[in-house]
């Protein structure tokens, strides 16, 4: 490995629950009482305070998961007064990690449309099928929900300087919420990363710094200098806290299909903190009393150039391999190893779901057909879940009477150069 340098009103719900609307950020909510009471592995179980900055488990090096306590009255309390509640993420504030007494670091994130795909679903031979547009988010992609409450998290809790390996979007995000903390940002991307992510860094005066090969590459040179340069480490499920921003998509799904979850959810997995989240979402939902025991089965969506968590899945493993030499035009895709690849893996099983890859040329042109049918500009990661739902209509997997939900993480225009015929 080589360095090469350095809005508005509530939306309105649709006749089939999709809901759109643009953000405004949620007051605080200084009453709450404290729900967040500690850390625990998610593999060995060991606990820890949530009061001081952590990464992973001292133990077993595998991710910290969040753990709150709320009582069914408080909990019931909570989803009434949703109604009330400005669209954002931060409107499930009770159980997000920041107290209540700290102001929220917002950009406006969370509460993206879920827009039902009628003419794509009729193509599929499916009577319901929704989108789940996560570039409408700040910053383009589902990365800044992630990133708005473990920035958040990070700065409450004494972080200075911040430092993330990503692929394009999780820099983009983290250099976005850094700025808004005014703490530096130290960020490192592929040599190949797009070129809309990295001139997105750069203008929001992160420090960039470009190496070549993956991103495990950039999580090692992380790992190396993070020490010595102070940094506070926030690679994808190496700190407990974005995978609280994304699991409000789950939270969100639930709300939006009044309380009901669908059959299916098609979700595009490199590092797994979406999927991972939303069955947080769900446990902790079913917990409080607002959803029963069903839950969706969950499809992960990988590249062919690049599917440890596939592999692993037909092999029946638990911990998937490391995929050699992964390439794909779909960089949140090109996760060749995944921290939580046990967490993916345990969630698609007890579900009853699978996981899939697709080529390129198919998510690529499913991105095609999507813009084409449904007027949506999605990333390749998001044509990928289209791609997927075909196949396992194909197979009989999906059924026409079932409800699916497509995930799109970001937009396709950060993904221009992939586009070009």
């Amino acid at each position: 490995m080589k360095l090469c340098g350095q809005i508005g009103e509530v939306g309105s719900q649709d006749d089939e629950g999709g809901q759109v609307g643009p953000h405004i950020p949620i007051p605080q909510h200084p009453s709450l009482p404290p729900m967040l009471t500690h850390l625990s592995c998610a593999l060995c179980g060991k606990k820890y305070a949530w009061r001081q900055l952590q990464n992973v488990c001292t133990e077993c090096g595998r991710p910290l998961l969040a753990r709150y306590e709320i009582s069914r009255d408080e909990a019931e309390r909570f989803k009434a007064s949703l109604r009330d509640r400005p669209p954002s993420l931060w409107r499930y504030r009770e159980m997000l990690p920041l107290p209540a007494d700290q102001e929220i670091l917002t950009l406006g994130e969370g509460w993206t449309p879920l827009l039902r795909a009628p003419h794509l679903a009729a193509r599929c031979g499916l009577n319901r099928l929704w989108i789940k547009d996560e570039s409408q988010n700040p910053t383009g992609s589902f990365k800044a929900r992630g990133m708005a409450v473990a920035v958040g998290m990070a700065k409450y809790l004494g972080a200075t300087r911040l430092a993330v390996p990503s692929a394009g979007n999780a820099a983009g995000a983290l250099a976005a919420y850094a700025a808004r903390a005014g703490l530096p940002a130290y960020l490192f991307m592929p040599k190949d990363a797009l070129h809309a992510n990295i001139i997105e860094c750069q203008t929001m005066g992160a420090h960039v710094t470009l190496v070549d090969g993956l991103i495990t590459d950039c999580g090692r040179e992380v790992a190396l200098r993070k020490e010595k340069e102070g940094w506070f480490d926030l690679s994808t499920l190496k700190e407990p806290y974005r995978v609280e921003g994304k699991k409000t998509l789950g939270y969100e799904i639930a709300e939006q299909l009044d309380w009901k979850l669908p059959d299916v959810i098609i979700y595009p997995t490199g590092g797994g903190t979406g999927l991972i989240g939303m069955w947080k979402a769900f446990s902790e939902m079913t917990e409080m009393g607002w959803i029963n025991t069903d839950r969706p089965r969950m499809v992960a969506v990988q590249a062919t150039g690049c599917q440890p968590i596939v592999s692993a899945f037909k092999a029946n493993q638990r911990f998937a391999e490391e995929h050699r030499n992964a390439a794909t035009k779909a960089a949140g895709l090109r996760v060749p190893k995944a921290i939580a690849d046990f967490l993916i893996l345990d969630a698609i099983r007890a579900s009853h779901g699978t996981a899939v890859a697709v080529s390129d040329e198919e998510m690529l042109e499913a991105a095609r057909e999507i813009g084409q049918l449904e007027g949506v500009f999605v990333a390749p990661e998001g044509g990928a879940c289209y791609a997927a739902l075909k196949q396992l209509r194909a197979s009989g997997h999906i059924q026409p009477e079932e409800s699916v939900v497509l995930f799109n993480t970001g937009s396709g225009l950060k993904y221009l150069e992939c586009f070009a015929r």
